[in-house]
């Protein structure tokens, strides 16, 4: 199963041999949104030799498509699918550019070329990887706040969101291997007063 996604995208270029390679890597939804995103690259590019295009559609990757664009075939989309695949990444789409330098690289130069392409544009964007774990609302009075802070903080752990009336009421998410160390330490930190109100086995990204 596939376990990262594209939350920002990105784009990266190489030179080899004066063509210029220019990723375009974007988050999609489906398969609809990723042919409109290589529609509108080809338009962006439109004076280039090749937009060569790859994506995956679905968390366990189920839609996949790549096109060589007039490439010599399986030099150019299929490889540039292996990095996304080998990258777990899902609902994801990029297009890589060539403008030709003039200078023939072969079939193996190719591949590389359209892999490094990708790699350079997956640098530049931000990606999330998938958890399983548990949202948590926890409410704790004011003295206790700063402490459950300090918790949060030391278990690396994201406050989704902090709310302050009476008491603090605060929404965090906690990763399965974090669950029960992470009660005992808001068990022993607040005597025993913090109230704990656990969520399902959920999927986030982090």
């Amino acid at each position: 199963m596939a376990d990262r996604i594209i939350s920002v995208g990105g784009e990266g270029e190489i030179v080899e041999k004066k063509s210029r390679f220019i990723a375009t890597i974007r988050p999609v939804h489906s398969e609809e949104e990723a042919l409109a995103f290589i529609q509108e690259m080809k338009k962006k590019y439109w004076d280039a030799r090749h937009n060569c295009s790859a994506y995956i559609i679905g968390k366990e990757q189920s839609l996949s498509r790549c096109s060589d664009d007039g490439e010599p075939s399986q030099t150019a989309g299929r490889p540039m699918l292996d990095v996304l695949e080998g990258r777990g990444l899902y609902d994801v789409a990029v297009v890589v550019t060539r403008y030709f330098g003039g200078v023939l690289l072969g079939t193996g130069g190719l591949v590389r070329a359209y892999q490094g392409a990708v790699q350079a544009g997956l640098e530049e964007c931000i990606i999330k990887e998938a958890k399983e774990g548990y949202k948590l609302r926890l409410t704790v009075d004011y003295t206790s706040y700063g402490q459950m802070e300090y918790i949060m903080r030391e278990e690396a752990l994201f406050i989704e969101d902090s709310e302050f009336l009476d008491k603090v009421k605060m929404t965090v998410l906690v990763p399965v291997e974090k669950r029960k160390v992470l009660a005992e330490k808001i068990t022993e930190a607040t005597s025993g007063l913090g109230d704990m109100e656990w969520g399902d086995l959920t999927v986030y990204f982090e």
